[in-house]
């Protein structure tokens, strides 16, 4: 046991590392449950489309909304105390969701609520938690360490977590939400018990603003980090676009009922497991910015490929691919990141970061929404390859700082 404990987390990784790896993969899980569980739960109180919608709409807002004030948060107080004390928060509002649903009480406009709330929890608490892990692991590990977290991700949130949660809700409406309280809980439990290296506390004597300020400008002022925020929005533009339209995009033109959807979904979980397994090999051969450039490369031959074909398997593979492909990108752009920005700014460039994933994918998935109503459902997926082609033309010279992210000099503090 302990000899598979030290091959999937290596011991140089660090106590510290373990404990916060075990809470992600617990809350991850968590959140799995209701990736299923919470859709099938506002169906349960309502038909109404707008109110679907909302639903949807009210998960992504919170990073939106809270994101850059979330990373201000981050960097004033103790991260590991911001972890506890919000997943404690969540734990409680858990509870209190499943109560009401075990009793019945739960109207479509209660459940809206606790899930704004849950999404705007959820935002101060990966933002803190995605920054303990520069503190915990050596430089040259940040890789190893990030795969290790996106694999859970991975494997527990997207491949195992919505199908157990959609069993639980079958068993019991309340169940799958009194699951991810316990989970939640014991992701703050876990994340306790991590110690951190000594530290210089920050002081910050001016106003929340001026420290969200401070953070924009050091990322427009920095040519790695500014390319790879810029393009992480530009690239959710167009896969927003295209991914909004999924459902509709596996029905009309591949032909796949509900199971086939379901099937995507399982295929570009199984290609991150993939990605996983070889990302160590693939990083000791090629540079981060060359990953980068093959990622946005095959980035924009997927949305090609996807609007070309109508054979269901080849399209699979295609989702495949992709799914290697997003987690490839996700973990190498957060150990550039990770490697580029300083201790005491690391929340603020973050929620920097998570502003422009979730401002992209707002945008796309209305652009991609009238295209596909006015012009066909393979519209968005042509939108995303053209967009997503002449961006690559224009930022790939751009792609050579991030070679070099942590050896640039940090702009001076305005």
């Amino acid at each position: 046991m302990s000899r598979i404990l030290d091959t999937v987390v290596p011991r140089r990784l660090g106590t510290g590392f373990r404990w916060l790896l075990a809470s992600s993969w617990s809350t991850n899980l968590g959140d799995g449950l209701v990736l299923a569980a919470g859709p099938l739960l506002v169906a349960s109180r309502t038909d109404d489309a707008f109110l679907v919608a909302l639903a949807a709409l009210l998960q992504w807002l919170p990073p939106l909304l809270f994101g850059l004030w979330a990373g201000a948060v981050t960097d004033r107080l103790d991260r590991r105390r911001l972890v506890i004390v919000v997943d404690s928060l969540r734990t409680l509002v858990l509870v209190l969701l499943a109560t009401a649903v075990a009793v019945d009480v739960a109207t479509i406009w209660l459940v809206l609520v606790a899930m704004f709330v849950l999404g705007t929890a959820e935002t101060f608490a990966d933002n803190a938690s995605s920054t303990l892990v520069p503190m915990l692991v050596q430089r040259d590990d940040l890789a190893l360490a990030n795969s290790r977290i996106m694999a859970g991700f991975v494997t527990v949130n997207q491949l195992v977590g919505p199908p157990l949660g959609a069993f639980l809700f079958a068993v019991g409406q309340a169940w799958p939400f009194a699951a991810e309280a316990v989970l939640v809980a014991a992701g703050a439990v876990l994340v306790s018990r991590v110690v951190l290296p000594p530290h210089r506390a920050e002081k910050h004597a001016t106003q929340i603003r001026h420290d969200i300020a401070e953070g924009v400008r050091w990322v427009r002022h920095h040519a790695a980090v500014r390319t790879l925020v810029l393009t992480i929005l530009i690239f959710n533009v167009t896969f927003g676009a295209a991914w909004s339209v999924l459902v509709l995009y596996a029905r009309e033109q591949l032909g796949l009922g509900a199971i086939g959807f379901g099937l995507i979904t399982t295929v570009m979980a199984l290609g991150g497991l993939v990605g996983t397994v070889s990302y160590g090999w693939i990083t000791r051969r090629v540079s981060l910015a060359n990953l980068m450039r093959i990622g946005l490369i095959i980035e924009t031959l997927t949305h090609l490929a996807l609007a070309l074909t109508t054979t269901p398997w080849f399209a699979l593979v295609v989702f495949f691919v992709f799914g290697a492909h997003a987690f490839v990108w996700g973990t190498t752009s957060v150990t550039i990141r990770q490697r580029a920005v300083p201790r005491q700014l690391q929340g603020r460039v973050g929620s920097v970061n998570l502003v422009g994933v979730f401002g992209g994918l707002v945008v796309g998935a209305a652009i991609g929404g009238l295209l596909a109503q006015r012009y066909g459902v393979t519209a968005p997926f042509w939108f995303a390859f053209v967009g997503s082609a002449i961006f690559v033309v224009l930022i790939w010279h751009q792609l050579r700082h991030v070679a070099h992210a942590d050896e640039q000099d940090a702009p001076a503090p305005a």
